[in-house]
């Protein structure tokens, strides 16, 4: 008991005025010590790189909308940047032409490009398989997954760094719509009309067509009307509504035939000098990759929007322009003929023997999951919308 008295006389009892003063010291030295954990916290997540401005030129004009299309990549990385990164970015023709953008990449001239594979597909023809490649039943969606989990990645990285030697490396975005036939002076009813015909393509599509009959050129966009009115070439594709009816296709054809092989499967390739990527900050380098994945929706969302448009405008007065779907006998002749191509480049090349065999793996499993799962999309339209479709 008298130990117990003692450990009572020890205790000092605070004075009121005491005590407040230790509250207060307390609830000070607490927050103090909460704004350090928090500023602990924070302080990674503030950007700590340099600004740095990258230049970038796209293959399109400045009035195209695929610059709008590459606008909008830029726009994403930059506000996920902060404002530490900028890509200046600069229509075709302003530092190089459009089918020259790759080796400026790779020389150094431009830090970066916006345009596709097969823009630069003389180098080695396997570059068309990473754009506007064979058609074994995957769609364009189908096929930029296969670039991202079925190989695709390292296979165009095997083929730009150890095939080509190039100091380049490039991101995918927006998986294109099919790519219609074209515009013909005529509605194109049987392969036998499209023989002899001057046409405008590009990539493996060249092959393709000239497998068929046709007297191919392959021009960038810029080029296709003035090639028109010097009768260089007769009847062209070049992508969509939108893009086509900006070069006014509208009024040198009234034929339009949507549906084809030839370019059934088309991204745009974001090509970066891979020693300057290298050079910039790993949340940069994060940043320009999947910016990319952005952009896919953004452009898609958008090109649905637009293009859709573009149709209904081209069809209606004073444009009246024929759209028409591609005869079945035509796109049975184009299978034809990416048999023939495929069959001879793959004998002479086994790296393009590589690609083709792993696109058509990949088509095999996915395609079969999506034709077999996916609803009758037709048959609702139809349902809706009775008799609207043209054929």
């Amino acid at each position: 008991m008298l130990k117990f008295k003692g450990l009572r006389k020890e205790k000092k009892t605070a004075r009121p005025e005491s005590a407040g003063r230790d509250r207060r010291r307390f609830l000070k030295g607490g927050a103090t010590a909460a704004a350090a954990a928090t500023a602990a916290v924070a302080f990674p997540q503030v950007s700590r790189a340099q600004t740095v401005t990258l230049k970038m030129q796209s293959s399109w004009g400045a009035t195209s909308p695929f610059q709008e299309m590459a606008k909008q990549y830029v726009n994403r990385v930059e506000a996920m940047a902060g404002g530490r990164l900028k890509i200046d970015l600069l229509p075709a023709g302003a530092v190089v032409k459009a089918f020259q953008v790759q080796d400026a990449c790779h020389s150094g001239v431009l830090d970066a490009a916006h345009t596709v594979t097969a823009y630069w597909y003389s180098k080695n023809k396997a570059a068309s398989l990473f754009g506007t490649g064979p058609v074994f039943g995957a769609n364009a969606s189908q096929i930029m997954a296969w670039i991202h989990f079925g190989g695709g990645k390292e296979l165009l990285t095997e083929l730009q760094q150890d095939i080509l030697k190039l100091d380049i490396l490039s991101f995918f975005a927006m998986p294109m719509p099919t790519q219609p036939l074209g515009w013909f002076k005529e509605h194109i009813k049987s392969v036998d009309q499209l023989k002899g015909l001057k046409y405008r393509t590009v990539g493996l599509a060249t092959d393709i067509m000239q497998g068929m009959g046709l007297k191919v050129t392959q021009l960038p966009g810029g080029e296709i009307m003035p090639a028109l009115e010097k009768g260089v070439i007769e009847a062209f594709e070049f992508n969509n509504p939108t893009a086509d009816s900006r070069f006014g296709a509208q009024d040198v054809s009234k034929h339009y035939h949507m549906g084809s092989y030839h370019q059934a499967a088309e991204f745009f390739e974001i090509i970066f000098s891979k020693t300057k990527f290298n050079s910039l900050p790993k949340e940069h380098q994060a940043i320009l990759e999947y910016g990319a994945e952005a952009a896919n929706t953004a452009n898609y969302g958008w090109a649905m929007d637009q293009y859709s448009k573009d149709l209904q405008w081209l069809m209606a007065d004073p444009q009246n322009v024929n759209v028409y779907r591609t005869d079945q006998s035509i796109m049975d002749a184009q299978l034809k003929s990416w048999d023939k191509v495929l069959e001879k480049l793959m004998e002479a090349d086994p790296f393009f023997k590589k690609v083709v065999e792993s696109q058509r793996a990949w088509s095999e499993r996915v395609a079969f999951y999506d034709l077999v799962n996916s609803a009758d999309y037709k048959l609702a339209y139809e349902h809706y919308f009775p008799g609207r479709l043209p054929f």
